[in-house]
């Protein structure tokens, strides 16, 4: 893995990615996983697409094989908002060996509230306590490859974010979809500063960064907001967002400069350019809630407890 450190990082600093395994949640055909996913096959790693349905996972495989014929490919089907397809999976995944990177790309925007099968907000469920679920279960192997990594995408909208998520997650409580989302963000970012604290502290070599897409171009908030991409509705509101956005494959830069690059753990990276909307991947700041050292263990505590695990 390397960097171009005196100037834009770009794709073609990837480098070679032979020989090393990646898992990707969320690579729906054309998303930020879709076009992270494809990028890092491009360069030669195995690439396992981790998403909900058979088709979906089919539907992506076929499309970055068109791309790059020679695509070292494998599914494994989660759902995240479920703790118990999320426990399936991390037993699934052992037969994959070590692994050098997770991707915790997938998650949910804005959507009218929903209780998951777990008693949890969808939301957060999906953004957070999944993926905290995932990681835990496969950092083991991450551990085994020698030099893991854990990339976890957060948002602009942590910023909307005023207190942390730390409360009983299984009360219900007046719900505001933004609100809502805007925690799930900050606790990407909580979740990932204290899991590269307590990995350094345990002396395990992993690393955890988080990163931003920026304002891009996706089906997330046309299927937040509409519950579909199907339909005129869906197909306006579409093309409105993508007429204000860079396109989801620039989107998908800074996961991948926080995927390959030569960073240390507890990295956030962004778009470079105006208010972080658009532009060449960069080293960027965050809230000073999001690194709140007490918000952090506690949300890690709180974690533990919802979804059963006790790591690392």
């Amino acid at each position: 893995m390397r960097s171009d450190a005196t100037g834009t990082w770009t794709t073609d600093d990837i480098g070679d990615l032979t020989g090393r395994t990646a898992v990707v949640t969320g690579p729906t055909l054309g998303g930020l996983g879709f076009h992270t996913a494809l990028e890092l096959a491009r360069h030669g790693a195995r690439v396992v697409l981790a998403g909900r349905t058979p088709d979906k996972l089919d539907a992506a495989a076929a499309a970055i094989t068109a791309e790059v014929p020679d695509a070292r490919l494998e599914h494994l089907v989660v759902d995240l908002s479920d703790l118990g397809s999320v426990r399936a999976a991390g037993a699934a995944a052992a037969g994959l060996g070590p692994l050098d990177l997770l991707v915790n790309n997938a998650g949910i925007m804005a959507t009218p509230f929903r209780s998951t099968v777990d008693g949890l907000e969808s939301q957060m469920a999906t953004n957070h306590f999944g993926p905290f679920l995932l990681t835990g279960l496969l950092l083991d192997q991450l551990v085994a490859s020698g030099e893991g990594r854990v990339v976890t995408l957060s948002s602009q909208a942590h910023r909307m974010a005023r207190t942390a998520p730390l409360g009983d997650p299984r009360v219900r409580r007046r719900y505001s979809r933004w609100g809502v989302y805007g925690q799930t963000k900050l606790a990407n970012l909580l979740f990932t500063f204290e899991l590269d604290r307590r990995l350094r502290r345990a002396g395990l070599p992993v690393t955890a960064l988080a990163a931003h897409p920026g304002l891009a171009g996706t089906h997330l908030a046309v299927n937040g907001q509409l519950g579909t991409t199907q339909g005129r509705r869906a197909a306006i509101l579409d093309a409105a967002v993508k007429l204000v956005s860079q396109s989801a494959a620039a989107g998908a830069w800074p996961t991948l400069m926080a995927a390959t690059a030569d960073l240390p753990g507890g990295t956030y990276v962004g778009p470079g350019g105006p208010g972080q909307a658009s532009g060449p991947p960069r080293i960027v700041g965050t809230t000073p809630l999001a690194r709140d050292e007490m918000a952090q263990r506690r949300l890690w505590e709180t974690s533990e407890e919802t979804v059963g695990l006790s790591w690392p």
